[in-house]
């Protein structure tokens, strides 16, 4: 089974709520969350702190949108381990942003701390998922380092990443 890490940024494009994303980008957003319904795995922290980025930013009932959708099979499914591996995050005591799961690596001093949670629950998981990331260019930025670190990532929107 593939086991996925997904960026907020996925569902939120696949809602058609970035203006930076073209067609293509939100239907390969779309494609993608269709496949992890069908018979992935989706990887999230057992702190909450992914799922509350999604509260935020996505909406609960489900609708109108396919990212919307992802929201609600996630909070439903988020107990059931043949599809949702939930992993143990140590925060940093003086900066809760930071997680010893973050790979110690100088190249990632600059990564953005709001997505360090996904790096560190790719750097967990016992499944080696795969990050998906649409429009955040951050993850281009740092594509080498976190590469050399084991972390896989799949750019769904690669011509937003120039």
């Amino acid at each position: 089974m593939n086991a996925f890490v997904v960026d907020v940024n996925v569902p939120i494009v696949a809602n058609g709520h970035s203006n930076q994303a073209n067609y293509d980008c939100v239907l390969s957003c779309v494609n993608i969350l269709s496949k992890i319904y069908q018979g992935g795995m989706i990887v999230i922290d057992d702190g909450m702190l992914i799922l509350s980025e999604y509260l935020n930013c996505l909406r609960m009932a489900g609708q109108p949108g396919a990212g919307d959708a992802f929201l609600k099979w996630v909070w439903e499914n988020q107990g059931v381990i043949e599809v949702c591996e939930r992993v143990k995050l140590t925060a940093e005591l003086s900066a809760p942003d930071e997680f010893l799961e973050f790979p110690d690596d100088r190249d990632l001093d600059t990564f953005d701390r709001s997505d360090r949670k996904y790096v560190a629950v790719a750097s967990a998981s016992r499944n080696h998922p795969v990050v998906l990331n649409a429009v955040d260019t951050d993850w281009w930025e740092h594509k080498d380092a976190l590469k050399k670190n084991g972390i896989r990532i799949n750019f769904l929107c690669p011509q937003h990443m120039r």
